[in-house]
């Protein structure tokens, strides 16, 4: 009798820990659906990278939301969508454009996107500078839906000092 006692104690005390995650919808079902929507964003940000390497504006729009603000690592720069696009379309401004040190975590329908930045910037004078920057970007699924399309909603960069 003691042991069943125990049993249901254990089986209670469970229960009450995982009431406020199943009931905001965080069960296993939701992680596991979550590692896959963080594949998704995962395969959007490397869209990205290669669309803002590339200066393809079509690739840009598509990965864009219409209310985008992106922010540089001056943090005096913020550009909508219509002008972060015409800024990059038609010219390539990178020799190289790696993204590393990515950390994604997706919550509901919005992701958010760490990684660090390094360019090798081609600039008007046709030289290479270097951008190597920490950045975050949030990215929202359209429609809400699983199979909604991941855009870029904001981005925010900083200085970093190469290692």
């Amino acid at each position: 009798m003691v042991q069943t006692e125990q049993c249901s104690r254990r089986v209670l005390l469970a229960g009450m820990a995982a009431a406020p995650l199943l009931a905001a919808g965080a069960g296993p079902a939701q992680a596991a659906d979550e590692n896959g929507e963080a594949r998704r964003v995962e395969a959007q940000v490397e869209a990205l990278r290669v669309a803002i390497q590339a200066g393809d504006a079509r690739a840009l729009d598509a990965l864009t939301h219409p209310q985008l603000s992106y922010g540089h690592s001056s943090g005096r720069k913020i550009e909508t969508k219509t002008a972060f696009i015409a800024a990059l379309s038609g010219k390539t401004n990178y020799r190289t454009l790696t993204f590393s040190e990515q950390w994604v975590q997706v919550v509901g329908d919005t992701a958010m996107v760490r990684h660090v930045w390094d360019g090798a910037d081609i600039l008007p004078n046709g030289e290479t500078g270097r951008s190597y920057i920490a950045v975050l970007q949030v990215w929202l699924r359209d429609g809400g839906a699983t199979d909604g399309t991941w855009r870029l909603l904001a981005r925010q960069s900083c200085p970093l000092k190469p290692a």
